[in-house]
């Protein structure tokens, strides 16, 4: 892998599930991801920000193995690893990781902290029993928990707690990329504080890439370097988080930034109000997916589909960023 070449290369990726009646017939396809194309840079967080069903959990999902793309190619340290399986794939899952987005349910609720924590390290590693448990008291304590804990059960943890431990988890492996998904979801504003600000000192004590997953655009802002937009399995534009946050250019993304709760003052986008919902991901629409939802459609939006253009740094998938200019009613 060379120096300059980014960790993550995504290339139109796809990941398709089929719908099936109550025979069991095919009568259709969900396009969960539908040509998804981004890089990450190592040592950076990559955001992913969309509304509910818009596909970033199945983005996390895929990229980390869990499943299997329908077409399209994942390049990782260098390495195609798309279609990877067994034994192969296993290495590469070491160092690329999935938090889900509830830690709780990803913790065997029969097993202690301490065997939750060995047990990727006995499957993975070739460390002598006792060298795994000093692997576990340390990433322990690197999470701020304390030793005591390993003897706990994950129903005796807060809800903070939990996700120390899944980050506790993934990090005995020593992973380079760790997707999270949602992971200060279903917390305290004062825990998702704290929970964001161990992330922010695990990633530079362990030099980890992150591709942060999340609809809290506040949380985004905060955490990321860049941001991708996702709509209905794709994405509608990816900028740096601050020219992002400044000046959106895709009327979604001006929407999602309209939303964000403010205290006083006003917001440039605040009469850019998002209304409807999203149309049937089976059923897509021909052309621009938003158009439906969108003030600023045009003709050429139903007739043609938009793709990300614009300069390398500030992309977007839209007709008006592409110079077509609105008729005049």
């Amino acid at each position: 892998m060379s120096a300059l070449e980014p960790l993550l290369q995504v290339s139109n990726l796809q990941r398709h599930f089929p719908v099936r009646n109550v025979l069991g017939v095919r009568t259709g396809t969900i396009k969960a991801l539908d040509d998804v194309s981004f890089d990450v840079r190592a040592g950076e967080t990559f955001g992913i920000v969309g509304e509910s069903g818009c596909g970033k959990t199945t983005l996390g999902k895929t990229l980390a193995g869990i499943h299997t793309p329908t077409a399209g190619r994942i390049r990782f340290e260098g390495v195609e690893i798309s279609a990877l399986q067994g034994a192969a794939r296993a290495g590469v899952s070491q160092r690329l990781q999935y938090i889900h987005q509830d830690p709780g349910n990803a913790l065997d609720p029969r097993w202690t902290i301490a065997r939750s924590l060995d047990e990727p390290l006995a499957t993975h590693t070739r460390l002598s029993r006792a060298e795994r448990a000093a692997r576990s008291r340390e990433i322990l304590a690197a999470v701020g928990l304390p030793a005591e804990h390993l003897h706990l059960y994950p129903h005796e943890l807060s809800g903070g707690q939990q996700r120390r431990v899944g980050l506790a988890r993934i990090l005995t492996l020593k992973p380079r990329l760790v997707v999270l998904d949602e992971p200060t979801s279903g917390l305290d504003v004062s825990i998702q504080a704290t929970v964001l600000k161990l992330l922010k000192s695990l990633q530079r004590a362990f030099d980890l890439t992150y591709l942060f997953i999340s609809h809290d655009l506040s949380v985004v802002h905060v955490m990321c370097s860049r941001v991708a937009v996702m709509y209905l399995g794709q994405i509608v534009e990816i900028a740096p988080v601050a020219d992002l946050f400044a000046a959106p250019r895709h009327p979604y993304a001006r929407s999602l930034m309209a939303a964000i709760p403010r205290i006083g003052g006003r917001r440039v986008t605040d009469t850019f109000a998002l209304e409807g919902e999203p149309p049937d991901a089976g059923k897509l629409p021909s052309g621009c997916r938003f158009r439906a939802r969108c003030p600023h459609a045009m003709a050429v939006c139903a007739e043609r589909e938009p793709v990300l253009a614009g300069e390398k740094g500030h992309q977007t998938a839209c007709h008006l960023a592409e110079g077509i200019v609105p008729a005049r009613p």
